[in-house]
C-alpha cells in the first residue's frame, strides 16, 4: 500500500526487504539496521466517546495510543490544532483532502464505549495518500480498569501493520526495584507494564532477589533470592504471588535461572565446592543434569528460540567470552572474539541476533551479534550498562543503566536493535534486571 511505499522511502539507511514475490502476496516488511529514519507523520484525533461513562477515560486511551507510536521514534504526531476535518462520529467518511492538506500519512481513528464495568475501543487505521483504509476495523474489549491494555492493542495494530514489525506495546516487564543508598539499597520484584505504568510489587525487600525471568507464558516468574542466606532458585506465580523454592541442596549456590521455551525445564548455574557449572533440570526440580564440566566460571546460559542450543558466558579461554553448545550439553563453541570482556547474553525471540553486555577500556556496552558471532554492533555506552532484554518482537532492548559515584543510581533503558531511539524508561524510584514478557 501506499503508505508502507512512502514509510519506506524515509529511510536513510540500509534496509532489508523480503524479495519482491513474496511482497507481492502479503504485507512488505522492513528491517532497520542502522541509519537515520525521518518519522513518518500520523494523526490521531482523540476518540469519540459514545456514551456518558465513556468521556472520562477517552483522553487517556487516545494519549497512550499515541504515545506508544511517537515513542518509537518510528511515528510523528500532528498535533490536534493543525487538523481540518474533526472527526465526531466513528462512522463519519473520510475527507482524505483535508488530511493531505497536513502532510499526514496515517490517520487513526477510535471510538470508546463504557457499560457495566467493561470498556470497548474500536479503531480504523486509514492511508491517507491512496484513500483508503488500511485493513480492517477492529474492537477490542475488557474491564473497565483495563483501558490502558486496550490502548496498548490499538497502537501494536497500527504498528505492525505500518511496518510490518511484530507487536509489543501489550507486554510487561518484570524488574528488580530498588530504594535507599547505594551501600545499603532495598531490593524487590516489581512487574510493570512496558512503559512503566502501573507499577506493582510482587516480593517485599527483606531478602536480595536478582535476576528475575518471566516464563514462556507470562504467568510466572523465576528468580534468585538470598532468603535462606545462600541463592537460591524460586518459581512465582505472577496471579497469586505465591512462590516456592525449586531446588535447595546444603552448601550449593544456584543462579542465573531462565526457562526452556516449553516452560517445563529450567537452566541454571550451580557454585559447588568452588567451581560453577551449567545444569537443568524440570521445573518440578527432578532430574537435575550438569551440562558443563570445566575448571572455568560458566553462567548465564539462554535458550535459542526452538530450545535445542544455549547461549552462555565463560571465562574458560582466559577472558569472558560467550559460547553456544546444544541444549543437552557437549562441546561449546566460542562466537564473541572482539576486544574487551563479554557477557549476559540473550537470545533474540526472531532468532536472528544475541544480544549481550560488553566490558571495554573502562565503558560497558549493550551490543548484538549474529548467532555465528558475526556483524558485532555496539548500540550503548556509558559508565555501566547491563543485564539486556528482549521485547517480544525481537526489535527494542531493554537494559539496566547505573551511573557513576556513590550516589549513583541504576535505572531502565531501552534501544532500537539499530542503535536508535535510546531512552530512559518511566517509572518512579530506580530499577534494575529487566525482563520482558511475552504478549499478554
Amino acid at each position: 500500500m501506499k503508505i508502507i511505499r512512502i514509510f519506506m522511502m524515509t529511510l536513510l539507511a540500509v534496509v532489508w526487504l523480503v524479495p519482491a514475490a513474496l511482497a507481492q502476496n502479503g504485507p512488505l516488511r522492513i528491517e532497520i539496521t542502522e541509519g537515520v529514519i525521518e518519522p513518518l507523520p500520523i494523526a490521531v484525533p482523540e476518540f469519540i466517546a459514545e456514551n456518558a461513562a465513556a468521556r472520562s477515560v477517552v483522553a487517556d486511551v487516545t494519549r497512550t495510543v499515541i504515545a506508544d507510536l511517537v515513542g518509537t521514534g518510528l511515528f510523528r504526531e500532528i498535533p490536534p490544532a493543525a487538523h481540518i476535518s474533526k472527526v465526531e462520529n466513528f462512522a463519519t467518511p473520510i475527507q482524505y483532502a483535508d488530511w493531505k492538506a497536513i502532510n499526514a500519512q496515517a490517520l487513526i481513528t477510535g471510538a470508546v464505549s463504557v457499560s457495566g464495568g467493561k470498556i470497548t475501543v474500536k479503531f480504523r487505521l486509514f492511508d491517507v495518500f491512496s484513500d483508503k483504509p488500511l485493513g480492517e476495523g477492529l474492537q477490542f474489549a475488557g474491564t473497565q480498569q483495563s483501558w490502558r491494555r486496550m490502548a496498548h492493542k490499538v497502537a501494536d495494530a497500527a504498528y505492525s501493520r505500518i511496518t510490518g514489525e511484530g507487536a509489543y506495546f501489550d507486554s510487561r516487564v518484570v524488574f528488580v526495584s530498588e530504594t535507599g543508598p547505594k551501600n545499603a539499597r532495598q531490593k524487590r520484584l516489581g512487574i510493570m507494564d512496558y512503559d512503566g505504568a502501573n507499577v506493582q510489587f510482587l516480593t517485599d525487600s527483606s531478602a536480595i532477589v536478582l535476576a528475575p525471568r518471566f516464563s514462556p507464558t507470562g504467568d510466572r516468574v523465576i528468580y534468585t533470592s538470598y532468603e535462606s542466606g545462600f541463592p537460591r532458585i524460586y518459581v512465582l506465580d505472577v496471579a497469586s504471588v505465591t512462590r516456592r523454592v525449586l531446588e535447595d541442596n546444603s552448601g550449593t549456590m544456584t543462579f542465573a535461572p531462565r526457562l526452556h521455551p516449553d516452560g517445563n525445564t529450567v537452566i541454571y548455574s550451580l557454585e559447588k565446592g568452588g567451581n560453577t557449572d551449567i545444569y537443568r533440570m524440570g521445573i518440578d526440580g527432578a532430574n537435575p543434569r550438569r551440562l558443563t564440566s570445566n575448571p572455568a566460571i560458566d553462567t548465564a546460559p539462554s535458550y535459542s528460540p526452538d530450545g535445542k542450543q544455549v547461549v552462555f558466558e565463560s571465562d574458560r579461554s582466559g577472558s569472558q567470552q560467550l559460547y553456544i553448545m546444544s541444549a543437552d550439553g557437549g562441546e561449546a563453541k566460542r562466537i564473541s572474539f572482539g576486544p574487551g570482556r563479554y557477557g549476559t547474553p540473550v537470545w533474540s525471540p526472531k532468532n536472528d541476533f544475541i544480544a549481550f553486555t560488553k566490558q571495554n577500556k573502562g565503558r560497558f556496552h549493550i551490543g548484538v551479534m549474529r548467532t555465528d558471532g558475526s556483524e558485532e554492533r555496539l548500540l550503548t555506552a556509558s559508565f555501566l550498562d547491563e543485564g539486556p532484554t528482549w521485547a517480544p518482537n525481537g526489535r527494542v532492548i531493554m537494559f539496566t543503566r547505573e551511573t557513576r559515584g556513590a550516589d549513583g543510581v541504576s535505572a531502565l533503558y531501552s534501544v532500537d536493535v539499530s542503535g536508535r531511539n535510546l531512552k530512559r524508561v518511566r517509572m518512579n524510584g530506580g530499577g534494575s534486571d529487566p525482563s520482558w514478557s511475552p504478549l499478554q
